[in-house]
């Protein structure tokens, strides 16, 4: 069993800037790739950025390409999202995901990933 934990949401300015982290313990060996996704209230969740494990290959949706950095820490089990120039629609809640499958291509929806965290509210205010 994979544990996930996030931390580091909270509520800032437009323009400013968060770091999420996400915390994977457990059974972990197996796993391939690491995603941030977020929901925001009312919408559909959607998937932001993933990594792979094994050699850190990452993907972006378009519309945080150039503002949102993910990373990982393979030795500490943690992966990170750097979010700059934060805007009012950024506003939502960011789960944290690991699959076992290596994914070659930004997984929309999450469908894909078997194991989440359960969030940490980001609010963007203008």
């Amino acid at each position: 069993q994979v544990r996930i934990a996030e931390s580091g949401g909270g509520l800032v300015h437009a323009g400013e800037s968060l770091t999420l982290t996400c915390r994977l313990s457990g059974s972990t060996a197996g796993l391939e790739t690491i995603g941030w996704f977020r929901q925001s209230h009312g919408g559909q969740r959607v998937g932001i950025a993933t990594i792979t494990v094994r050699d850190g290959v990452t993907l972006y949706r378009d519309s945080v390409k150039g503002r949102f950095t993910i990373s990982r820490d393979s030795a500490e089990n943690q992966v990170y999202l750097q979010m700059d120039s934060l805007q009012p629609g950024d506003t939502a809640v960011y789960a944290c995901a690991a699959t076992e499958r290596y994914l070659y291509q930004l997984s929309p929806r999450g469908y894909e990933f078997e194991n989440w965290g359960q969030g940490t509210q980001v609010t963007v205010s203008s």
